[in-house]
């Protein structure tokens, strides 16, 4: 029987979601930032750098950003890790990670760069200080393992944050609705030139885990003390877990 996966609110063969997402992607990349700015306010910037606070890397330390996309985090990470540390940007989709090494690249920004797939991670166990995976977690179509291949290549002692879109507090469930599905597809009709793909990213947070689901899926990859932080009312949250 053939396993299937969500793509927003469409149930898809798990074989297809990767391609599908791609086009997502190969299609918002020049306006990403932009339209990161303009749906939150600005506020994600916030968020990443609270991520990446939380984290506690240290200079020094070995950081994978995994979806790295246009390398909000890992310019983060670079400033704490210093010269002896080293960043490793990674993502599954070329154009925006392009984008991201051009502009680490703009910024004199010492950083590796790998277009891998997070399920299939090409790193050596017990390597990394931090992974950290910020809005992508819920693109990927098989996030359980993901999650372990993120726990096999941190080391004893390391952490793995995700910082995702979740479980809006209630009473502004309806607001959030209509700002979702109405406004938001109609400002990426505007900017991006691209209504579709941004009414997918407000299907694909629906679908995402709960803030407590997605802490069991954490502690089922093996890793623990995992806790999460609510941000913006809940419509985002920073989970964080340990390998010991």
């Amino acid at each position: 029987m053939m396993k299937t996966t969500h793509f927003g609110f469409t149930a898809v063969p798990e074989a297809e979601k990767a391609r599908k997402v791609a086009g997502v992607f190969d299609s918002v990349a020049e306006r990403y930032n932009l339209m990161n700015d303009l749906m939150s306010a600005g506020m994600h910037r916030l968020w990443k750098r609270f991520a990446v606070e939380t984290s506690g890397i240290k200079k020094g330390g070995r950081v994978l950003d995994i979806a790295g996309g246009t390398a909000d985090l890992s310019a983060l990470f670079v400033e704490h890790v210093g010269e002896s540390g080293e960043v490793w940007l990674t993502d599954i989709n070329n154009a925006m990670l392009t984008i991201g090494r051009d502009r680490l690249l703009d910024e004199g920004a010492a950083v590796s760069v790998a277009q891998c797939d997070a399920e299939k991670l090409p790193f050596p166990n017990d390597y990394f200080d931090c992974v950290s995976v910020a809005f992508g977690l819920r693109n990927m179509t098989r996030k359980d393992m993901a999650l372990k291949e993120m726990q096999r290549v941190l080391r004893p002692g390391g952490c793995v944050i995700v910082l995702e879109f979740s479980k809006i507090w209630k009473p502004l469930q309806p607001l959030y609705d209509i700002y979702s599905f109405k406004v938001l597809p109609a400002m990426g009709k505007l900017v991006a030139k691209d209504q579709d793909s941004y009414r997918y990213l407000a299907e694909s947070i629906r679908v995402h885990p709960s803030q407590e689901e997605l802490k069991q899926l954490m502690r089922q990859a093996g890793l623990e003390r995992v806790e999460y932080f609510n941000l913006a009312a809940s419509a985002v949250a920073l989970h964080r877990g340990y390998k010991f």
